[in-house]
């Protein structure tokens, strides 16, 4: 008896390795898709926004959630669509991106103790996460690397060379597929043409 139960906890355990391993390919491969095609996942992004923004609408209308929660919900995705503006463009220190995760983080509080306080089904918590908390912003997340590889269109006011001035103020780059590149160079072997 004890000898299945303890291959459950090793079956488990490789099942969460495997999970983990596809959700990390997964949004490797939704982050190339975005670098390649930035003006549709705009789009995609901007329609993702409105539908959830009307869904907000919807969810006032009938619904009993309290209005603080439709309103911070409100202004967290007017304030997506502000980012939307400068897209593929996210300055991680910009007021707007600053002002949406703190949106995030008030949006979740009043959830969680929403949820805590009147029940609901597990399936209706996790479709109000899924759809109304976590959509737009996973969408954003995602596409904050799509900037990497855009060429420059315009400077700062200066004279100079928009090419120049691009490659001479090229910084580290922070997106999600800069890191899973720097995890696969790092932890992946390198293989080596031998010359015969």
């Amino acid at each position: 008896m004890w000898f299945i139960s303890l291959i459950s906890y090793v079956a488990i355990v490789i099942q969460i390795i495997f999970v983990t391993i596809a959700i990390a390919a997964g949004l490797y491969y939704l982050a190339e898709l975005v670098e390649e095609y930035t003006t549709i996942a705009k789009k995609i992004i901007w329609w993702m926004n409105l539908v959830t923004l009307t869904l907000y609408i919807l969810l006032w209308t009938f619904e009993n959630f309290p209005i603080s929660m439709i309103g911070c919900g409100v202004a967290a995705q007017l304030i997506h669509f502000v980012i939307l503006r400068s897209f593929p463009f996210v300055s991680f220190l910009s007021i707007e991106f600053v002002t949406t995760v703190l949106f995030i983080i008030i949006n979740h509080y009043l959830a969680f103790s929403y949820f805590s306080s009147v029940y609901y089904n597990f399936s209706e918590v996790i479709a109000y996460f899924t759809i109304f908390l976590w959509l737009v912003p996973f969408a954003l997340f995602v596409s904050l690397s799509a900037n990497d590889n855009v060429l420059p269109t315009s400077i700062d006011g200066r004279d100079t060379d928009v090419v120049s001035n691009y490659f001479s103020k090229r910084t580290k780059k922070l997106g999600l597929l800069s890191f899973f590149n720097y995890a696969k160079e790092s932890l992946l072997p390198v293989r080596t043409k031998k010359g015969f």
